[in-house]
C-alpha cells in the first residue's frame, strides 16, 4: 500500500489539503508544508514540490524530435521520369520541352532515364499521364503544354480540364504529376514564359518533378 505525503497549501486565505503518493515508506508520517503567503515567499510552492520530486511517481514525458522530410534536387539517381507534351502550340510546348530536357540534364538525370512522349493537344494528357503512371516504370510524369485564349469559351474548358487531368492522374497512380501547362492570355505572354523574359516554366517544372520524385523514393514509399 502506498504511503502519503500531506502537502498543504495557503492561498488567497484558503486552505487546500492534496495528498500525493508515496513510494517511500519511510515517509509514511512526514509532512511536505508549502507556506505560500502572497509577497512573503520568494519561492514558489511546484520548485519546492519539485526538490522532492524523487520521492513521488512523477513520469516527466519526452517529446520526440520532429522529422522534416524534403526531397533532395542533387540526389537523382536511378530517378526516371516521363515528360507528356503536347504538339498543340508547338512552337511554345518545344521550348518548354528543351528547358525541362536542360534542368534534367544538368541534375544529372541519365538520358536513357527520361522519355518523351507527345500528345495532340493539352486535353490529352491527363489520359496519358494516367497510364505512364500506373505503369511503375518512372518517378515523376511533368506534363507541358500550352493554352492560349481565344475568341470563345474553348479556352476555359481546356484549360479546366488539362488542370483537372494532371491532378487526376497523380492521384490515381501515386506518381508525381507535374502541371506544366501555360495558360496564357495571347502567344507573346506564353512565349514569354517559354524561356523569354518570365524564364522557362518548362524548366521549374522538371525542378519540381526531381524534387517530388526524390521524396516519394526515398521517403514515402
Amino acid at each position: 500500500m502506498a504511503s502519503w505525503v500531506s502537502r498543504t497549501t495557503l492561498a488567497a486565505s484558503a486552505k487546500t489539503h492534496l495528498l500525493v503518493p508515496c513510494r517511500h515508506h519511510h515517509l509514511e508520517d512526514a509532512t511536505l508544508r508549502v507556506n505560500f503567503l502572497e509577497r512573503r515567499s520568494p519561492v514558489s510552492p511546484l520548485s519546492l514540490l519539485a526538490s522532492h520530486s524523487r520521492h513521488l511517481p512523477i513520469e516527466i514525458g519526452r517529446t520526440a524530435a520532429v522529422r522534416h522530410l524534403v526531397g533532395s534536387v542533387t540526389n537523382t539517381q536511378g530517378l526516371r521520369f516521363a515528360l507528356v507534351v503536347s504538339r498543340f502550340n508547338e512552337i511554345v510546348t518545344r521550348q518548354l520541352l528543351e528547358g525541362a530536357l536542360t534542368t534534367l540534364k544538368n541534375y544529372s538525370v541519365q538520358e536513357e532515364d527520361i522519355d518523351v512522349v507527345w500528345v495532340p493537344g493539352s486535353f490529352e494528357i491527363g489520359l496519358v499521364a494516367t497510364q505512364l503512371g500506373k505503369s511503375a516504370r518512372y518517378n515523376a510524369i511533368i506534363c507541358i503544354g500550352a493554352v492560349i485564349r481565344g475568341d470563345t469559351t474553348h479556352y476555359d474548358a481546356v484549360a479546366n480540364s488539362a488542370a483537372s487531368g494532371v491532378l487526376s492522374a497523380g492521384l490515381n497512380s501515386g506518381v508525381p504529376c507535374i502541371f506544366g501547362v501555360l495558360t496564357c492570355e495571347d502567344m507573346d505572354q506564353a512565349l514569354n514564359r517559354a524561356g523569354g523574359k518570365s524564364g522557362n516554366k518548362g524548366s521549374e517544372a522538371a525542378l519540381i518533378a526531381i524534387e517530388m520524385a526524390s521524396l516519394f523514393e526515398h521517403h514515402l514509399k
